[in-house]
């Protein structure tokens, strides 16, 4: 059980990896079109991309006899979690539109501390090692991406509801993922997504063949990667771990985002970013540790 979790563990940092590096694909993609339209574009590639595997993992499992899962509960589910992804993702490009990256990855990062709490309304127990790791993790998000003074703009409420959203998201992947496939849910999340902002996007924004086919490379990053490798893992990964300990594992994605940053654009960190680095690792380390057990 151990081993299945620790394995749960790297599934979820590999997810918050691609998405870090996948913050530099996010940023060159909305020169090309708007977040509407990159959005609606990359959520239904991750679906197509999904579907392959959805019909080759229902067809080896038909072979080797494992009973399929209930259809309403994968599609509900899938359904459920793409509302929530859908509403989270535009409200955070939208954001990022009206403050600093800065200050949106601090706010974003304060679901580490939205996810227990809305635990306890669950009836979820949480230990004292994962508030206190919270709080480790949220002073560690402030000092590795807040350079500025905090005042609250319309970038920043955007922001902070998309912090609320992405907990319920994770909540959600929590409930529905022990009860079906993670890669199914994670196919019909994207579709689900996909297709609400594609619907916004044709509404409010103008898409034009000639946007997509410029900005391929980060859509194709996003879509395939961040999209349809990255949230599924998440969702695989979270079957074996709490969801207070995944978030913490996911809010690695800021981390790894001020790496690539360094690595491949060659920005370099400060002593307060890289002390906020160490925190943030610390605190995952520490969810982690095992508890005492009891003589």
């Amino acid at each position: 059980m151990k081993n299945i979790s620790l394995k749960s563990s790297m599934l979820l940092f590999l997810a918050a990896f691609i998405w870090g590096v996948a913050f530099v694909a996010q940023s060159v993609g909305m020169d090309y079109m708007g977040p509407l339209s990159f959005n609606g574009a990359r959520f239904l590639m991750g679906s197509v991309v999904l579907l392959p595997l959805v019909i080759y993992r229902r067809q080896k499992n038909r072979k080797e006899g494992i009973p399929a899962a209930d259809t309403k509960i994968i599609i509900k589910g899938g359904i459920c979690c793409g509302l929530a992804l859908c509403a989270a993702a535009l409200l955070q490009q939208y954001g990022i539109m009206y403050t600093t990256v800065g200050k949106a990855g601090f706010i974003t990062t304060l679901y580490i501390i939205m996810v227990p709490i809305f635990g306890i309304f669950l009836k979820k127990r949480v230990p004292g090692k994962v508030w206190i790791g919270a709080g480790i993790a949220a002073f560690g998000m402030y000092l590795l991406c807040m350079s500025e003074r905090l005042a609250l703009s319309k970038g920043d409420e955007l922001v902070f509801i998309c912090a609320i959203i992405f907990s319920v998201h994770i909540l959600v992947i929590d409930y529905f993922s022990p009860k079906a496939d993670g890669v199914e849910i994670s196919c019909i999340q994207f579709l689900t997504a996909g297709v609400i902002a594609s619907i916004g996007a044709l509404l409010f924004e103008n898409p034009q063949l000639g946007q997509f086919i410029a900005g391929i490379i980060p859509l194709a990053y996003a879509g395939i990667l961040s999209s349809g490798v990255a949230y599924t893992l998440q969702v695989v990964g979270q079957k074996n771990v709490e969801p207070t300990v995944a978030s913490l594992i996911l809010s690695l994605e800021s981390v790894v985002s001020m790496l690539a940053g360094w690595v491949i654009l060659h920005q370099a960190l400060t002593g307060r970013e890289l002390f906020g680095c160490v925190l943030v690792f610390a605190a995952v380390i520490l969810v982690q540790l095992p508890d005492k057990k009891k003589v």
